[in-house]
């Protein structure tokens, strides 16, 4: 294990470095911006809809899963980016495999929500 902060001084840290992440895809990632308005406009229906509690967190988990496969999309894509803007098949198949993660998380979420939502 490397030397660095340890315990409650660590933990601190590493929130700061991700609140700064988010911030950080907040002003640079407009996919990101437009799944967090998606998040908070549907966040309301979790907490108005008569559903069970496993409802409403499968339907919490898709939801906050495609926030979080969004952010592994970003920094996948901002790493190659930062490697080189000439084309390589590996840079382009990293991009791509990240990409399908999202457009994966995006199905789950649509069928999950609408099996939920249909019953209703």
């Amino acid at each position: 294990m490397k030397p660095g902060k340890t315990g409650i001084i660590r933990i601190l840290h590493a929130t700061r470095y991700s609140i700064k992440g988010l911030k950080a895809a907040w002003l640079f990632e407009a996919a990101f911006r437009q799944e967090v308005l998606l998040f908070i406009l549907l966040v309301p229906i979790l907490v108005l809809a008569p559903l069970a509690l496993a409802e409403r967190l499968l339907m919490f988990l898709s939801l906050s899963g495609l926030l979080i496969t969004e952010l592994l999309n970003s920094a996948v894509e901002a790493v190659v980016d930062r490697i080189g803007a000439d084309f390589h098949e590996l840079s382009a198949r990293a991009k791509d495999i990240a990409s399908a993660a999202v457009f994966l998380a995006i199905i789950q979420f649509i069928i999950v929500w609408a099996a939920l939502l249909c019953q209703l």
